[in-house]
């Protein structure tokens, strides 16, 4: 199959997640924007399952971007998420996409998450 162009119409802030003191001995996470990206968003997958009695959707997504170096605050990985406005996509996984290395898939899942 041929690399099709994406079109990197959506744009997304890239954030990454960091441990700090709560101040009774525990910890929290708080995530850092990096910085914004425009990309494109596809959804791939959906499934429901049920958590004790309620049901949780769970909604998979290809998101493509612009490649960075390795190593550079722009570059995801996986245990960032990417936030539009509520929505928040925890990234699984990065790959490139194409040959050349010019883009990169990012395999993410829609939240919530608990």
């Amino acid at each position: 199959m041929a690399f099709r162009t994406p079109r990197l119409s959506t744009r997304l802030t890239l954030e990454a997640p960091q441990r700090i003191a709560d101040g009774g001995g525990g910890w929290q996470i708080v995530w850092n924007a990096l910085g914004t990206v425009w990309a494109e968003l596809r959804a791939s997958s959906a499934h429901e399952r049920v958590s004790g009695v309620r049901e949780i959707s769970r909604i998979t997504h290809r998101i493509t971007i612009r490649s960075a170096a390795m190593g550079s605050d722009r570059r995801p990985v996986a245990e960032q998420r990417f936030r539009r406005g509520g929505r928040i996509f925890a990234i699984r996984g990065v790959s490139e996409a194409d040959d050349r290395g010019a883009y990169l898939t990012c395999w993410v899942e829609e939240g919530p998450f608990a």
